[in-house]
Order: C-alpha cells, then structure tokens, then sequence
C-alpha cells in the first residue's frame, strides 16, 4: 500500500492526475516480476563469473550490484521516480540470482565431506533469517512506513557492505585452485586452514582424481549436460529438485500469507505473517542439525509429504471456514505445519544437492541451468498464483499438492543419496549409469543410491 501511495503521488506530481487503477496495477505487477526477471538472468550468468574469477572473487564482485540497487531504491521517493525503484528491483534480482549460484557453490566447496549437507543449509537459513528480518523492519511501527520505506529498501547496502569487509579474509575454493587454475600449492595452504590439519592428503588425492577424470572429458557447455548421457540423469534431477522447491507453493503461502490470514479471522495478521517467517527460520535450523544423520533423499521426502498433507489441510479449512469458525485454527496450524515441512527438506536441499551431483567440471553449467529453473517457476508462481486463487478459490492449493505427490515420486525412484559421499563417488555413479543406462541392472541402480533407505 505504502509503495502504491508513492506510485500515485509520483503520478500525479507529474501528469497532474491521478494514475488510473489498470497503470498502478501494471507498474505493481512490474514492480513484483521485475525481481524474478533479474534473478532468471543472474542465475543463468553463473557461470560466466565463477571460472573466469574464482568462487570467492565472484562473490565480492558481485555486491556492486547491491550497491546500486541500494542506491537507486532508497533515492526513488527523493527523485519522484518509480523507474529507479523498478530498476533497483531488477538489479537486486540480478544480484540475487548470482549469489544463489555462488554461495552454494562455494559453500560445497570447501567444506568437509561429513558437513557439506549441514554447511550447505546455512546457504537456506541465511535466505530464511533476510525474509524474517525484512518482515519484522517492514511493520508500520519500524520502517514500514510513507516516512522510512525508502532507508528499508535502502538497507540491502549494510550486508553488501559487511561482506566487503569479511570475504577478503575468506579463502579461495581450493577445488578451483587446484582443478582450474593447478596451483597445488595453494590449494593444498587453504585446506590446511580449513581442515585444521596439517594432513590434507586425503582431500587433495581425491582432487586429483577429479581433476584427470575431468581432463579426460571435454569442455561442458549448458547443451552438453543435456546431450550427454553421463549428464542427463543429474541435470533432471537438478531441475525437477528446483521445481520442488518453487511449485510446491511456499511462494504462494509466503506472497499470500498476511490475506490468508485475514480469511482465517486473524484480528492483526501481519503479526501470523511474521509467527510463519520465526517457523521458517527454526526448522532451517531443525534441518541443519539433521541433515548429516538423516540424509538429503530422507528429509527432502519427508518434507514433500508433510506439506502435500497441510496443503490438503490448509483447503479443507479454508472450504469450510464459512460453516465452522473454528477451521481458522486449523488453517493457521497448516500454515505453520506447510512452513516447517519446507524447511525440512525442499527448502535447503535442492540448493546444495547441485553442487553435490556434478563435477568440478560441469558444476557452473548446472548451476546456471538449475537457477534458471528456480528463478523461472518462481516467477510463474508469483505472476499466476492470484489468478489461480480467484478462479480455484479456496481449492487452489489442491493444485499444489497434485504437485507435491508428483516431486515426491520422482525423489523416491530417482534421487539419489549424496550423504557422506565425495564429488567424485557420486559423479563415477552418474557416469557408470549413463554408460549403460539402456541395460542398467539393479547392482547399477544401487550404486546410484536411488534405493538408499527412506
């Protein structure tokens, strides 16, 4: 509302008219896609920045983009100018798009085999605690406001600005060090640092042998990892783990929550808004401490299960709230209940899973493609999800958890487990399967971990 003041007025400052209810509407929708538009293009540049500079160099680089939109919006209402806010959201989605390549990437990288699925979900928890921040500081009481909206968008300068500072004490992946640029030397100093160890023999033999395995194939292009058997496999799984994550309707709850609230009877729904972000933010964490012992494949099933039941318990409410009040209750502990779910398994795990399925080789390639594949079903979800509810009504979310039981299918036959395996155990996996993927028998299909326990 306070953004769609700030569009009228602007408007009206200029033409000396009110803007007519279809522009603000287009220039909201704009305002909305711009960002998912952005993130779709950052995502699928990955790949360009990561070789070229390192994992760690990208990652600083790319908080220009963040100082920019910092300025852009947060000098929009001084300079009357809604065309620096939706260009500010577009660089930020920009910016958001490759960081969710980078840092996922990176994270893999360098850590130990045993915590690379709980390091992997910081990457989630970091997301999770932005949305709950940027909930609390977007009340009325704190900058939600005519007055401090501009400081609030503006804000996105701090962490930029704080990551300056910190990442240059950072080190650089020493798998790029090693496979991509070969300086051993180097690579074996940083994962000294990292391991506390002075025996980093392990790691840097296991390096090694990816390495000559990678200089055994040729360059992968985004094509290659379609053409290629050995890739096909875990480029679909890559995607449809995205697609999990987006189309599941998280989105839908999240964009939707503070009206879904309101039809539930909730007298300050913006307060059950942020009650859903503090859920989020606690069972990312449940989700870090379980992911070593429960698995990738476990907890990303168990994820998809629980928030196919609480959609079909979210619907079953909201239908029949008209009839029984109390069901406003039961919509609320859905909500709840489709949050935590998420958190569990979809939300994390496809992020990290990327970077655990492929190769150093083919890994920027699949990052790019799998970004894409987020950034663009979020888009759709986010455009299409109101047209849904008003034609759907209150069964939209039956639509969702059809979804959700197909995403859960095709984990249970074809996800493998990545769960203390190294890169080049899980890659040898792919490439013994895509060798003989015509006559694969069962021992072969073991060693893909798709039967590994539920």
């Amino acid at each position: 509302q306070v953004i769609e003041d700030f569009y009228n007025r602007t408007w009206l400052y200029r033409y000396e008219e009110p803007i007519s209810p279809a522009t603000l509407t287009t220039l909201w929708s704009l305002s909305v896609a711009i960002f998912s538009v952005g993130g779709m293009i950052g995502s699928f540049s990955v790949g360009l920045f990561v070789n070229r500079f390192g994992r760690r160099n990208s990652m600083l680089m790319s908080n220009v983009l963040a100082f920019m939109s910092a300025v852009l919006m947060g000098f929009s209402k001084m300079a009357l100018s809604f065309e620096m806010l939706i260009l500010g959201r577009f660089i930020i989605g920009l910016y958001s798009g490759l960081t969710t390549g980078f840092v996922p990437m990176y994270v893999g990288e360098v850590s130990p085999t045993a915590l690379r699925g709980a390091l992997g979900t910081f990457h989630q928890l970091g997301i999770v605690l932005g949305i709950l921040i940027a909930q609390v500081f977007g009340l009325d009481l704190i900058m939600g406001n005519d007055s401090l909206w501009p400081l609030l968008l503006g804000f996105i300068f701090v962490p930029a600005l704080l990551q300056c500072i910190i990442l240059p004490f950072a080190p650089e992946s020493p798998r790029f060090l090693l496979i991509n640029r070969n300086e051993e030397n180097k690579a074996k100093s940083v994962l000294k640092k990292l391991r506390g160890t002075t025996d980093v023999s392990s790691d840097l033999q296991e390096m090694k042998e990816e390495s000559r395995q990678m200089m055994r194939e040729k360059k992968v292009t985004i094509m290659e990892l379609f053409r290629s058997p050995m890739y096909r496999q875990p480029i679909l799984i890559a995607i449809v783990l995205q697609l999990s994550q987006q189309l599941s309707g998280i989105n839908a709850v999240f964009y939707y929550s503070t009206s879904i609230f309101e039809k539930a009877g909730v007298e300050q729904p913006v307060y059950a808004t942020i009650g859903s972000g503090v859920v989020n933010t606690a069972f990312t964490v449940v989700s870090l401490f379980v992911v070593e012992r429960a698995g990738r494949r476990t907890l990303h099933l168990i994820g998809l299960a629980g928030m196919a039941g609480c959609a079909v318990l979210m619907t079953i409410a909201l239908t029949l709230l008209d009839q029984m009040p109390w069901m406003s209750y039961l919509s609320i502990v859905a909500i709840f209940g489709f949050v935590a779910f998420f958190e569990i398994g979809p939300g994390p795990i496809p992020w990290f899973i990327v970077a655990e399925l492929f190769s150093q080789g083919p890994r920027p390639a699949a990052f790019a493609v799998a970004g894409l594949s987020n950034w663009t079903s979020n888009f759709i979800v986010g455009m299409g999800f109101q047209y849904i509810a008003q034609l759907c009504g209150s069964y939209a979310f039956i639509i969702f958890t059809v979804l959700l039981v197909l995403f859960f299918i095709f984990t249970y036959f074809k996800v493998p487990e990545t769960k203390g395996r190294t890169f080049d155990e899980i890659a040898s996996g792919f490439r013994q399967g895509g060798a003989s993927q015509s006559d694969k028998t069962p021992d072969e299909f073991h060693s893909l971990g798709a039967d590994s326990q539920v």
